[in-house]
């Protein structure tokens, strides 16, 4: 190919992995900027401590303290890192001779062994995943000693000002409009440059333990839910296009549900072993650490070398291919596939030809979000209320996270040796009945330890499951043109269900008791799992190329 593969352009180099930044020194002076910035937020979190780690008490108010000098000369360095950072990254280079115009349309031979490329691509994504979901996971563990800290009202303190609810509600919010941000940004600039854009957006968002001022903590909490809601579909977009064609399936689901639970263990870990002694300001804090690892490890993130091959940049896909034992090959399109775009836009999605995948997929995405968001974000609060302390509250549910984790490799196994299908609909079963037995049992569950162990367990484990199991299956129902934008969809609306959730407690239209909230999603679990038993597609060991013209096809003839 012309251009080489030992140029900037091509293969692995200083920048990372096949695809060099745009400009490099851009990028990594706008990380220093940030990583600047954000230590300068550190007086100000000393500030808000007492000595022993406790938060400093702020006589109930919302209005906190003023920020300190070194925290918005922080502020002004993280802006212009930011700024750098984009300049840096977007765009990727092009050797003379390598772009053509026009998209090319190619096969890829890739049912091929995995290689030491394909698990160090794996390891790197468990990590991503686990510190994607630490990030709306957090909220669930700050709540109760925000509401303390700053007197505002919550299940424990029912008498407080604001409701703490508008925290969460925040965050999620972002994390919906992120997906739907980042799914555009994979398909328009590509999914490696905007991974890690969102992995700085971890690093710069980290200062939201330092904020001062209520107020303040929910617009930092709406700014890290930007980079939270659009990560994960761009992570398994990213992998489902790189892995061949007969590990995809059961290797993906791994990655999520692993990183999934990783995700939940590591922050009930890290709430009941720092916030004890540093206070809940800490968790936001490991933002900082965690994005700055997914930067260091960008080497071993590609580019998609089917994103690169639909924009005519053939040469820098074989260099990506070459690294995981692939090739191209050309293939001919069939005569009647529609075209499709990354300026179609999501409400194209909702329309023929891809109205029947589409919609059983966000009826699921919305029941589950109902689940991981809202029935799971009010599980520490509730604990407490019932009797439990701080302590016993994050270990319960990082026990019943654990007692969940071995079925993963289940999991995993059944979707890529069974069926794509078959597996929603079990872990939407598994789901349902689990939230239905805790509506039914109420609040008389916290008298005994074991049951609560394990009606907590399945919850969290199918719920999990089903996020990481929805993401893979989205990513190889559609064409490479709007995968990243068709995973951003469901990711938007598996966190609509969250913010529903919330605004209902924001308004006080219904307690969040376990009664409540289990059976809220209960219900849209059931409904939404009988619509993917009727409407499903199989995917289980089908190229991507077969999957999304067969889909397309069903949708055709199902609309004539």
């Amino acid at each position: 190919m012309s251009g080489g593969r030992g140029g900037a352009a091509h293969g692995d180099d200083r920048t990372g992995g096949p695809v060099a930044f745009a400009r490099p020194s851009w990028f990594w002076c706008g990380v220093l900027l940030c990583l600047a910035g954000a230590l300068g937020h550190l007086p100000m979190y000393e500030h808000l401590a007492h000595p022993s780690g406790h938060s400093r008490p702020m006589s109930g108010s919302a209005w906190g303290s003023p920020m300190m000098i070194t925290m918005m000369v922080g502020m002004v360095f993280i802006l212009a890192g930011v700024a750098a950072c984009v300049y840096g990254i977007v765009g990727l280079r092009r050797a003379p001779g390598d772009y053509k115009p026009g998209p090319l349309r190619v096969s890829f031979a890739d049912d091929v062994p995995l290689t030491r490329a394909h698990w160090a691509l794996t390891v790197v994504m468990v990590l991503a995943v686990a510190i994607d979901v630490m990030k709306p996971l957090s909220l669930s563990f700050v709540v109760p000693g925000m509401a303390q800290e700053y007197g505002l009202r919550s299940p424990v303190h029912p008498h407080g000002s604001l409701p703490v609810a508008l925290l969460p509600l925040s965050g999620i919010s972002g994390t919906v409009i992120g997906s739907f941000l980042w799914g555009r940004f994979g398909d328009r600039i590509g999914r490696r440059p905007s991974i890690i854009l969102a992995a700085v957006v971890f690093l710069t968002t980290s200062v939201c333990g330092a904020m001062p001022q209520f107020w303040m903590n929910l617009v930092m909490c709406f700014l890290m839910g930007l980079g939270a809601g659009g990560m994960l579909p761009l992570l398994f977009t990213l992998l489902t296009e790189t892995v061949p064609t007969r590990q995809r399936g059961w290797l993906v689901v791994l990655v999520g549900g692993v990183g999934t639970a990783g995700g939940y263990v590591l922050t009930s870990w890290a709430a009941s072993l720092l916030v004890p002694h540093f206070g809940w300001r800490v968790l936001w804090l490991l933002g900082l650490p965690t994005g700055l690892l997914l930067l260091l490890l960008n080497r071993w993130i590609p580019e998609s070398a089917r994103f690169l091959a639909a924009c005519g940049r053939p040469a820098d896909a074989e260099a990506v291919l070459a690294r995981y034992g692939a090739r191209l090959v050309s293939a001919q399109p069939p005569a009647d596939a529609p075209a499709a775009s990354a300026h179609d836009g999501y409400l194209r999605l909702l329309l023929t030809p891809y109205a029947r995948a589409s919609l059983p997929l966000v009826v699921f995405a919305l029941g589950i979000g109902l689940v991981t968001h809202g029935f799971q974000l009010w599980i520490p609060s509730d604990l407490q209320r019932l009797g439990f302390s701080e302590l016993t509250a994050d270990t319960t549910l990082r026990d019943s996270a654990l007692l969940g984790l071995p079925f993963n490799l289940v999991i995993a196994w059944l979707y890529g040796r069974w069926s794509s299908k078959a597996t929603l609909v079990l872990l939407g079963t598994c789901t349902a009945v689990s939230m239905m037995t805790l509506a039914a049992v109420g609040d008389r569950i916290a008298v005994h330890p074991l049951p609560l162990h394990l009606l907590l367990a399945v919850p969290i484990w199918s719920a999990g499951s089903a996020v990481a199991v929805l993401s893979a299956y989205t990513a190889e129902v559609y064409p490479t043109a709007i995968r990243s934008q068709a995973s951003g969809l469901t990711a938007a609306v598996t966190k609509v269900g969250g913010v529903l959730m919330i605004a209902v407690v924001v308004a006080a239209v219904a307690p969040p008791s376990l009664r409540t909230t289990a059976l809220l999603g209960a219900v849209t679990v059931a409904l939404a799992t009988v619509a993917i038993a009727l409407s499903g597609v199989e995917t289980r060991s089908r190229s991507l190329e077969e999957i999304s013209t067969s889909a397309l096809e069903g949708n055709a003839s199902a609309s004539a």
